[in-house]
């Protein structure tokens, strides 16, 4: 992303004018923020920075802090970098923990330099942004002390089995709450405060940013399975290959249909190994006809309908339209 572009269409012109110039100056906070006295320390923390991204975060930010009187306030503009800062440093140990190649088209951090370096970068990234919530409060540093810890654990709970008398699907909508919902959540929550909202606003948009994550997260499990790489960028299937929990996946496990079995014991690992390519093929094609597909879809899109009905809390007007259509499109995208 080009500090000029916004990630999700505005509909309304001076809107989206506004929004692409507060992410400029966003995205030129960053890399300033991002900056050791160490020259190493600052190359490592800025190389995903600088492999671009959405964005969502600090564009959600920004986008809810419309809803208050204070919208171009400098604390918008650092709560917006605070998350950003925090979401990059989670992938550091998101790519240690996946043992993962690339990152955003570039080279992960654990590749292109080694496992202990990209942890400490992740490291270095959360000090920074606790030092720049810091200088936003008290409140601001509780709200991301309850961010962060459920971040973490949600990191934590994706890599524990759930147990016998779990449920697997909702263990991982606790993780993918946990590891995504959080941090936008706090998103909205930021923009809100910082701008002056009223109250019943910020809880509002808190409770958006919640579903809209949640959303955001669960239509990736789909993309995995449905996506053309093409398009998307993504390979599809990679999830599945790598025997990662995924809704589809978790949905289409639940199915009783005897019509079902070979699929079923596709996707149990005890009695087929998908790293096998002719399996995976079998199996990606087979749950792309299943109906587990459209039951996760018609999940993804009732998170962010939830989301969409809490914006009652703000006037009819182009923000509430623009945050509207940032839950439409989150629950549809293809990439």
């Amino acid at each position: 992303m080009t500090p000029a572009e916004l990630a999700l269409p505005i509909a309304d012109v001076a809107l989206a004018a506004r929004l692409r110039e507060r992410m400029t100056k966003v995205e030129a906070a960053l890399f300033e923020h991002a900056s050791s006295r160490a020259p190493y320390v600052t190359e490592a923390a800025r190389h995903l920075l600088a492999a671009g991204g959405k964005r969502f975060r600090p564009l959600l930010v920004l986008l809810a802090a419309e809803a208050g009187e204070r919208p171009d306030a400098e604390e918008v503009r650092t709560a917006a970098c605070v998350v950003e800062i925090t979401h990059v440093g989670s992938l550091y140990h998101d790519d240690v923990m996946d043992e993962a190649a690339l990152r955003r088209g570039a080279d992960s951090a654990n590749s292109r330099y080694d496992n202990l370096v990209a942890i400490l970068t992740g490291d270095w990234l959360f000090a920074k942004s606790s030092e720049l919530t810091a200088q936003l409060g008290p409140e601001a540093v509780r709200i991301q002390a309850e961010t962060f810890t459920r971040l973490v654990e949600g990191q934590i709970l994706e890599t524990v089995e759930p147990g016998p008398d779990d449920d697997p699907l909702q263990h991982h909508l606790e993780v993918v709450a946990g590891k995504t919902g959080s941090l936008i959540a706090t998103s909205a929550r930021y923009g809100a405060l910082f701008s002056g909202a009223k109250p019943e606003v910020v809880a509002a948009l808190t409770e958006y940013g919640e579903l809209v994550g949640t959303a955001f997260q669960l239509s990736d499990d789909i993309l995995d399975i449905a996506s053309d790489s093409e398009e998307s960028g993504k390979t599809p299937g990679t999830d599945l290959r790598e025997g990662v929990p995924t809704l589809p996946v978790l949905m289409a496990r639940a199915s009783t249909d005897p019509a079902d079995a070979r699929l079923l014991e596709l996707l149990d690992p005890a009695r087929s190994d998908l790293t096998d390519d002719e399996l995976h093929a079998e199996a990606l094609d087979l749950l792309r006809k299943h109906p587990a597909m459209d039951e996760a879809r018609a999940y993804v899109v009732a998170r962010a309908q939830e989301a969409k009905a809490l914006l009652t809390a703000l006037p009819e007007g182009s923000v509430r339209s623009a945050l509207e259509a940032f839950a439409d499109v989150v629950a549809v995208r293809t990439a």
